[in-house]
């Protein structure tokens, strides 16, 4: 139970939404009594309605705006998203109920100069509290559903994208018309410079080969350009990140090392930024 508390649960940080959904609620509010009743108005006025009905939803409005709003720009630490867990979030919601119920309380005995409340008048109060913060919970629960369902679609996609941007064919042009060269993209495991001449690091039939091509690494840079998974890392390498099995840094960079091949390719201080953006998001 204690881990499952724990948990890590994402705080809703979102102050422009969170200004929108207060706005929601507190009119909610004002429809469900409209609609379920449950406060006895029978015996009020017209005025002492107008009042009622104004003073909740003012006292919603002014109670989510503090907890939502100003609290969470106020403590920022306190309500980061990356130590915020289940356990959090039950409290959070538990004084969101409890300090909308009393100042439905304060507003409702200053109204009727009421200050002694029976079990069914404050039940009645308790449960207007909870409406708010169930309408809220439901609410980012929806949010974080729709969010994680989106995000999961973009993933899946963009992981079809590239398997399918694996299997395209790269044509390899030398100005030797006898040695070019045509691989798939996923086979590609590192290009190295070599005067006039690029050698390319490919597998086939699951063994590493390497062929020597006349070209230049500008042009092949071009060629590959549409492959986000291969980038140029040093002026004489263009390597396939989904190939590298280990990162050793020094002081002038990285090398990278790579199943079949005995050297390591060199990431130079010119693309270092790239080459780690590039490789945390695709891998």
């Amino acid at each position: 139970m204690l881990n499952f508390l724990k948990k890590s649960y994402p705080f809703n940080d979102d102050l422009r939404h969170n200004s929108k959904i207060i706005l929601f609620i507190s009119l909610g509010v004002l429809g469900f009594i409209l609609i379920f009743q449950p406060l006895e108005i029978s015996s009020f006025s017209k005025k002492e309605i107008i009042y009622l009905f104004a003073g909740l939803v003012a006292s919603t409005f002014i109670i989510l705006t503090i907890n939502l709003i100003i609290l969470p720009s106020l403590f920022p630490k306190l309500f980061d998203t990356s130590v915020w867990n289940i356990k959090r979030e039950i409290i959070w919601n538990i004084w969101s109920m409890l300090t909308i119920s009393v100042n439905y309380y304060l507003f409702y005995s200053k109204m009727f100069g009421i200050i002694i409340l029976d079990i069914m008048d404050i039940g009645k109060i308790l449960f207007l509290g909870f409406i708010p913060v169930a309408t809220l919970i439901i609410i980012n629960h929806n949010r974080l559903l729709r969010d994680h369902l989106l995000t999961a679609r973009k993933m899946n996609s963009k992981l079809i994208e590239n398997e399918t941007l694996k299997e395209s064919l790269i044509h390899l042009v030398s100005e030797y018309k006898n040695d070019n060269l045509i691989i798939k993209a996923g086979s590609l495991i590192l290009i190295r410079a070599a005067d006039n001449y690029i050698e390319v690091f490919f597998e086939r039939d699951g063994a590493v080969k390497n062929q020597m091509i006349r070209s230049s690494l500008k042009n092949v840079e071009e060629l590959l350009s549409k492959f986000d998974f291969i980038l140029k890392c040093h002026r004489s390498f263009i390597i396939n990140t989904n190939r590298i099995i280990e990162v050793e840094g020094n002081s002038l960079g990285y090398k990278l090392f790579f199943n079949g091949v005995d050297f390591p390719a060199l990431v130079s201080q010119k693309y270092i930024d790239v080459f780690k953006e590039k490789f945390n998001r695709l891998n």
